[in-house]
């Protein structure tokens, strides 16, 4: 019997031996690049995964989709009653109701997406197992299936501002760039909790409480008109300060415009994002072999 080496080919022919292309998979080491390319090339998935995570969150659930407004419109209630009515919390000139709930419309899609994205990695972990697909899409398909809930919470929102005859001024021309603010942060949040949890998985007994801190720290029932500066713009180091005062703001057309803080927590969104890519795909690697 011929070998391949025994066989005579034709001129401008190879045999399959000589054609067949060999690809190595190896994990990578160190710090490895973001590969952002690859996130457009399965955007199909990312909707595909981002739709999953909607149709899973309400399953079941006797209310469904209006949980998404549910929950900011009793936070909002709470607040009403014990900050504004018992405590005599000041509201920048506007009625204290909508002046808590513009706050927490992007609150709510900053805490559960947060909450959603501590455990995400564990939630995919057989998908992680079988296939190769840029696993930043976990976190982000979470982020776009908390931004169908705060889209539900925003025309509420507008509802509100149609009740107390509130009229946006051209300031509410700045909200996207808020509401991308608010995307930065939530998605770099998420990213380095859901790269520590797999890594630590107790990170998802600290992460309610870290959230419930963060709402305190946060100029949600209060205004941050209440600190003088330097110590306002200071203040600006939580990232959500901007994002809360920046709504306000752009809707209900505050007079604290708050262009300082906004600027000191957009650095710091920038940097919690960029360095929770990083992080995340360093940690990548390990995934499959922790859940």
């Amino acid at each position: 019997m011929n070998t391949t080496a025994d066989l005579k080919l034709k001129p401008g022919l190879t045999s399959s031996a000589e054609s067949r292309v060999y690809v190595r998979l190896a994990p990578s080491t160190g710090w490895a690049s973001l590969k952002l390319d690859d996130l457009w090339e399965y955007r199909e998935l990312l909707l595909l995964m981002a739709w999953r995570d909607v149709q899973v969150r309400y399953k079941q659930t006797a209310f469904g989709a209006a949980w998404a407004i549910i929950q900011p419109l009793l936070t909002m209630l709470v607040f009403s009653l014990f900050f504004g009515r018992l405590a005599k919390m000041p509201s920048d000139g506007i009625p204290y109701p909508l002046f808590s709930y513009a706050a927490l419309v992007p609150w709510t899609l900053f805490a559960n997406t947060v909450n959603q994205a501590t455990l995400s990695v564990q939630g995919n972990a057989p998908l992680i197992k079988k296939v190769y697909f840029p696993r930043l899409i976990i976190p982000i398909a979470t982020m776009l299936t908390g931004l169908v809930d705060f889209l539900v919470a925003f025309g509420v929102l507008l509802a509100m501002m149609l009740f107390y005859g509130i009229v946006p001024s051209w300031n509410v021309l700045w909200l996207p760039a808020f509401l991308l603010l608010a995307l930065a942060t939530t998605l770099g949040v998420g990213l380095w909790l859901g790269a520590l949890n797999a890594q630590f998985l107790d990170m998802r007994f600290v992460v309610p409480f870290l959230i419930q801190f963060w709402l305190f720290a946060t100029p949600i029932a209060y205004p941050s008109s209440l600190l003088q500066e330097p110590w306002r713009t200071v203040y600006g180091i939580n990232p959500m300060v901007g994002v809360v005062e920046g709504f306000r703001w752009a809707l209900l057309n505050t007079d604290t415009a708050p262009g300082p803080i906004v600027a000191a927590s957009a650095v710091v969104a920038t940097l919690l994002l960029v360095s929770g890519a990083f992080y995340y795909r360093r940690m990548e690697r390990s995934f499959a072999d922790v859940f």
